[in-house]
């Protein structure tokens, strides 16, 4: 293995057929997949049909995992790879569109009520803008900047290198702040 983790034991017992092993591998990341799946698709009952799909590929596929990543960093590439086909397979359209027209004129947020409107619209209009996104730019935003992987430990998820993650993460970024520019 690459590292030693705490998972490095449950793993190889997983990998010899131990289900219970392998329960408690689900036990122990099941929210944070979930999480990170949640903010890929932007639907809960989604989310949680492929968190379950991510843990029976894994389930499945865990005996040829070969311990070259963490197991959770082989997991989250399963998980992200699945939402990504479903995302590209319902080709939401309100996921893919322009990010034209999601922000309004800025307005004086030291004002009392009006400042919390428009601290409410910023929010809003930075989750469109993070929902419109390609699904490729999506994923390198959410895992680096809102799971706080490392870029190394996303860019595995994501199977880049380091550097073509880094542009990605940056076209993602330029995007976003593109579309609240006139929030700020």
């Amino acid at each position: 293995m690459a590292t030693e983790s705490p998972d490095d034991a449950l793993v190889a017992r997983a990998q010899q057929g131990d289900a219970g092993a392998f329960e408690e591998l689900v036990r122990r990341h099941a929210d944070r997949l979930h999480a990170v799946v949640r903010r890929l698709v932007n639907d809960d009952p989604e989310a949680q049909e492929i968190t379950q799909e991510t843990f029976l590929r894994a389930w499945r596929g865990v005996s040829g995992f070969k311990g070259d990543a963490q197991f959770f960093t082989w997991l989250y590439r399963i998980g992200v790879n699945e939402a990504n086909r479903r995302l590209k397979r319902t080709a939401n359209a309100a996921s893919q569109r322009s990010l034209e027209g999601l922000t309004q004129e800025p307005r004086d947020p030291a004002a009392g009520p009006e400042g919390r409107s428009e601290q409410r619209d910023l929010q809003t209009a930075l989750e469109a803008a993070v929902r419109a996104l390609h699904p490729d730019y999506r994923t390198a935003l959410v895992l680096r900047d809102i799971e706080g992987l490392s870029t190394d430990e996303a860019a595995a998820i994501m199977g880049l290198k380091p550097a073509a993650f880094k542009s990605r993460l940056h076209r993602a970024r330029m995007s976003v702040r593109d579309a609240v520019a006139k929030y700020l």
